[in-house]
Order: structure tokens, then sequence, then C-alpha cells
């Protein structure tokens, strides 16, 4: 049996908020706000204080100002030309989906490991993911 969360139904259900809707916003917003380097519509997908890692290694950025100005300082270093997420795995309030973005200088491939708090607003984020020329190799998840 699934481990669930707080508050969390074991049917996908955030006290209230279906969990798959959530995670499928969160991919759709990421996937259209990144290519146009639209901060704010994925800023309004986090709650004031959520927790982002991009990698593991890397500082946390606590609260939704960090995380907006991680965004526009990484959104200003490299174009994003063709912006692609997969469809979310999800179990209650967690959920995982793989991202592969084509830039102007490099692409980048990865997951986004999310929990989502009840009121459907990221509350905690980990990205792991790579950077290299071209296409990844093998078949991606999409």
């Amino acid at each position: 049996m699934p481990v669930v969360g707080r508050g969390v139904d074991p049917r996908g259900s955030i006290g209230g908020v279906d969990g798959r809707e959530a995670a499928e916003r969160f991919a759709r917003v990421w996937e259209a706000g990144w290519v146009r380097g639209d901060v704010e519509s994925i800023a309004a997908l986090y709650a004031e204080d959520c927790v982002h890692r991009s990698m593991p290694f890397r500082p946390l950025h606590v609260g939704r100002a960090a995380l907006i100005e991680y965004l526009r300082e990484s959104f200003a270093e490299d174009r994003a030309v063709d912006v692609r997420f997969g469809t979310p795995i999800v179990d209650g309030d967690r959920a995982v989906v793989e991202f592969r973005v084509v830039g102007e200088g490099s692409t980048l491939a990865g997951c986004a490991f999310v929990r989502f708090g009840t009121d459907g607003l990221v509350a905690e984020v980990r990205d792991y993911w790579h950077e290299g020329d071209g296409e990844p190799t093998g078949r991606l998840f999409f």
C-alpha cells in the first residue's frame, strides 16, 4: 500500500483538491511558461512558503520570492526554444514528472519531484536534471 501524506486521501484527493489535476496543471504551466520565460505564471503554482531545490547539492530556495529570483536568473541565462513535460506520475499529494528543455545553448533533461499542499499549490519540489548537447538518448516517458 502506498504511503500517503497528511491530509491526503489514498484515492488522490488532497484536502478536497485532486492530486492528479494539480500535477497536470504543474506540468502544463511549466511547459508553456518556461518557453515564454513567464516567471509569474510559474510562481503562481507555488505556495507562499514553498521550498524549492534545483539539484541535490544546491542551496534551497525558501518562499515564493526566492523561487521568483531563481527563475528570473535561470531564464536569463539560456532562452528555452522547446519545452516538453511528460505525463505526471501521481500518488496522493506527490508527483514526479519528466521534462526536456532545448535551449539556445544546451539541452536539459530531468525530473521534478513535487509535493502539493491541501490547497493544490506546490509546497515542496526537488529537481534532478542533466545538461548536454542535442537530444537525450533513449526513450523518454512522454
